[in-house]
């Protein structure tokens, strides 16, 4: 090998071919490296042909390269500038749900409220079986 490459590196190179899985890219007299189509560009790609010529001279960068095989895996896409806020987008308010007032203080509140009904409801009851069982004899 005569160039040491290091991965992060922009090359300049030659599309040397192109299959539907990806270019090839020489980027030395010794070395050749590969363009995943995943690597081309942001987004979905269906096509290479459309995308780039044979003989092309092109700018790479080295994303990846294979320790025991010494295979250099290129990026066209790593060096595309994405349109993207620095910043994070604003969280969505929610509206507060809506909840019922109750608990413990509310209970306290209203108990003698609610004591004082249902003793008149148990009188009512109360007078109305007597007052039943007294018209059927």
């Amino acid at each position: 090998m005569t160039k040491e490459f290091r991965i992060g590196d922009v090359i300049q190179g030659e599309v040397t071919g192109i299959q539907n899985y990806g270019v090839f890219v020489k980027l030395s007299d010794t070395e050749q490296g590969l363009v995943h189509i995943s690597e081309c560009k942001h987004g979905y790609m269906s096509e290479l042909d459309n995308f780039i010529n044979i003989g092309e001279k092109v700018k790479v960068k080295i994303i990846d390269i294979d320790e025991y095989t010494r295979k250099i895996s290129l990026s066209f896409r790593a060096l595309q500038h994405l349109n993207t806020p620095p910043f994070p987008s604003k969280l969505k308010k929610y509206p507060k749900r809506y909840l019922p007032k109750i608990g413990f203080k509310t209970l306290g509140r209203n108990m003698p409220k609610i004591i004082e009904d249902g003793l008149r409801q148990i009188e009512e009851d109360q007078t109305n079986i007597l007052g039943k069982n007294e018209e059927r004899y």
